[in-house]
């Protein structure tokens, strides 16, 4: 008998959404590692393409969640709602800060910066393909290798007639970044050797232009990797207490790691000299504990003298001196309350997250200021990064097949 004929529907809609879609997520993953590591303003320029990208895909096939549902959760979150706190209390700070029209420009950055990770968040999939995530760790992996190109033959590849000093820099921190939500997608398929190899190629990007942050950076990340996968809960508590109380009690760091500091490296070393002018600074002022001096106060301050030209250049001592107690407790709760909510969901992604809110707090700490563009847009691509490799372990189990019972022929 003739087999009736079956008509497939082509939707040409659909078809550009999923193109869109995998442009934007080909620039996010792979695109920007890659030229991160030779032009500095990359991932300023690239990310906003790509987001645009994902919100005109999500638009046409609404395949994103709920935008009502999901915009209610996050705005009712206790870390977005101390995250906003800070933002308000920033803007308040305009009013007592001695450099308004710079501050108002860092501020209104800061707030497209936080829309842009808003929308990235809300326009992703609400299942993401595994075509479009293994592009990240490609992508971690071919700039890694242009890294490694760059920190061997950087004054022959580097291009003619650009001023890019730093870009490696900035983008060896991306990849440093990108490389915990990789490693969680390639476990989560158990690929382990494929995580180790990703792994080890970021640690010899890094070695090829030696800086102790970045080294730094990767060393407590691949800690608290490893402490969260052998104990999930021990590692995400101790992740977590760890580092709103380095940002809760920053003002006594000086004090104590001075000492240290004088006795490994001498009284005359810079980093000592700089604990020192922190303590000058703590002790100088104490009315404005509360207040604090006003947003984008700490880079300002140095060029006109009112801070030591060798006063650190962290978010820990920046956000103390700019938003003092309200600004600094309510980062630190933000911080505290997002780190425990990243361990509740997807236990097979939890030791990335862990490793990546190490990675990054490290680098604060030790090297990035409080506004800086180019880190906070780092920020958030590894916070969309991370949304859509957790969107994609819908598949992580198959079913199991039921046993059928045995039968046994009977004799006639």
């Amino acid at each position: 008998m003739p087999r009736a004929s079956t008509s497939t529907t082509i939707d040409p809609a659909l078809d550009a959404a999923a193109l869109l879609r995998r442009i934007g997520f080909f620039g996010l993953f792979v695109v920007l590692p890659v030229l991160a590591q030779v032009a500095r303003r990359a991932s300023v320029i690239l990310a906003p393409i790509a987001v645009i990208l994902l919100i005109i895909a999500s638009v046409i096939d609404r395949r994103q969640r709920p935008v009502r549902p999901a915009t209610y959760r996050l705005l009712t979150a206790p870390a977005f709602l101390a995250g906003m706190l800070v933002v308000l209390w920033s803007a308040l700070s305009l009013t007592w800060t001695p450099f308004l029209g710079p501050a108002l420009e860092r501020l209104a950055n800061l707030g497209a910066t936080i829309g842009l990770a808003l929308l990235g968040y809300l326009a992703l999939p609400d299942r993401m393909r595994s075509a479009n995530l293994y592009l990240l760790p490609l992508g971690v992996v071919a700039g890694g290798i242009v890294a490694i190109m760059l920190g061997l033959f950087g004054a022959h590849m580097a291009p003619s007639g650009v001023e890019d000093d730093g870009a490696l820099d900035r983008g060896l921190v991306l990849l440093i970044l990108l490389l915990w939500p990789a490693l969680a997608w390639l476990r989560s398929r158990r690929r382990d050797r494929e995580a180790l190899g990703l792994a080890l190629l970021v640690a010899l990007a890094l070695t090829v232009q030696p800086d102790g942050t970045q080294i730094a950076a990767l060393s407590v990340g691949a800690v608290a990797f490893a402490v969260t996968s052998y104990r999930p809960r021990l590692g995400v508590m101790l992740t977590a207490v760890l580092s709103a109380a380095l940002l809760a009690a920053a003002p006594l760091l000086p004090f104590l790691a001075r000492p240290v500091g004088a006795a490994l490296m001498g009284p005359l070393a810079p980093p000592v000299l700089s604990l020192k002018s922190w303590q000058k600074v703590v002790t100088a002022d104490p009315v404005r504990l509360i207040t604090g001096h006003g947003f984008e106060t700490a880079l300002r301050g140095r060029l006109v003298g009112l801070l030591p030209a060798n006063a650190p250049t962290t978010a820990l001592f920046e956000f103390w001196y700019e938003l003092r107690i309200v600004g600094a407790l309510a980062a630190a709760f933000a911080l505290y309350a997002s780190i425990r909510r990243a361990g509740r969901d997807g236990p097979a992604l939890v030791p990335g997250a862990m490793g990546c809110f190490a990675a990054a707090f490290t680098v604060a700490c030790l090297s990035v200021g409080l506004t800086a563009v180019w880190w906070l847009t780092t920020v958030a691509i590894a916070i969309v990064v991370f949304v859509a490799v957790e969107r994609g372990q819908f598949r992580t189990s198959r079913p199991k097949v039921a046993k059928l019972p045995r039968i046994q022929a009977r004799e006639e």
